[in-house]
C-alpha cells in the first residue's frame, strides 16, 4: 500500500518534469528553426541590368525589409513576408475595386496595410502590383511612371533565383480575409523549371 501511495503522491511532479522536458526540448526545436532559415532579398530587376529594392513603407514612411523565407531545403515554393519591428507579417495582393491591377500589400497584425514599394537610386518609388493571370499564377512586376513593368525576384544568398507571383488556391474572387483585409492572393517565391 505504501508504494501505491507514493507513486501517486509522485505522478504530479512526473507529470510536470514530463512538461518541462517537452517544453524545453520545443523551445530548443524553435530556436534551431530560426537559426536555419535563410533570408531570400526581393528585388525588381530593370532592363539596363539594376536591381531595386522591394520595401514595406508604413504610415510613417519607415522602410522595412521585404524576404522570402526559407526555412527548410526545399526552395520551390517560398513565403514573402515583411520584415517589421522584429515580426513577420505576410505580404498578399488585396481586392480593391477601381484598380486595373492588384496591390501588393503588407497587413500588420492588427489589420493595418503598409504599402509594397520598389525603391529606386535616385529614392523613385515604383508600385508593386499583380498585373495577369494565367491559371493559378500572377504575374507580379514594378510598374514605373512610364508604365513600363519589370520582373520581381528572389535571391538567395547563398544560391539561386526565384520568380515571387501570386497564387490562387481558389476559383472565388475572395481568396480569404486576414486581420479584416480581403485578399485575392498570396505572394510567393517560385522556382521556374
Amino acid at each position: 500500500m505504501k508504494t501505491v501511495e507514493h507513486t501517486s503522491k509522485a505522478l504530479p511532479y512526473i507529470g510536470f518534469l514530463i512538461l518541462l522536458f517537452f517544453s524545453v526540448a520545443n523551445a530548443q526545436s524553435q530556436d534551431q528553426l530560426r537559426e536555419n532559415v535563410i533570408y531570400w532579398h526581393i528585388k525588381a530587376v530593370l532592363p539596363e541590368a539594376k536591381l531595386l529594392d522591394i520595401k514595406a513603407i508604413d504610415a510613417t514612411g519607415t522602410y522595412h525589409d521585404v524576404k522570402a523565407i526559407q526555412d527548410s531545403y526545399d526552395t520551390s515554393l517560398l513565403s514573402v513576408k515583411a520584415l517589421v519591428n522584429g515580426q513577420t507579417i505576410p505580404i498578399k495582393m488585396i481586392v480593391t475595386k477601381n484598380d486595373t491591377y492588384y496591390p501588393v500589400k503588407a497587413i500588420a497584425n492588427d489589420g493595418t496595410i503598409l504599402d509594397v514599394k520598389a525603391i529606386g537610386e535616385e529614392g523613385e518609388i515604383l508600385d508593386v502590383k499583380g498585373v495577369s493571370r494565367m491559371g493559378n499564377l500572377i504575374e507580379v512586376r514594378a510598374i514605373d511612371k512610364a508604365q513600363r513593368q519589370h520582373d520581381v525576384i528572389s535571391i538567395s544568398p547563398q544560391k539561386g533565383v526565384n520568380h515571387v507571383k501570386g497564387l490562387k488556391m481558389f476559383n472565388d474572387e475572395v481568396e480569404a480575409v486576414i486581420h479584416g483585409i480581403k485578399i485575392f492572393a498570396h505572394v510567393k517565391s517560385l522556382k521556374q523549371y
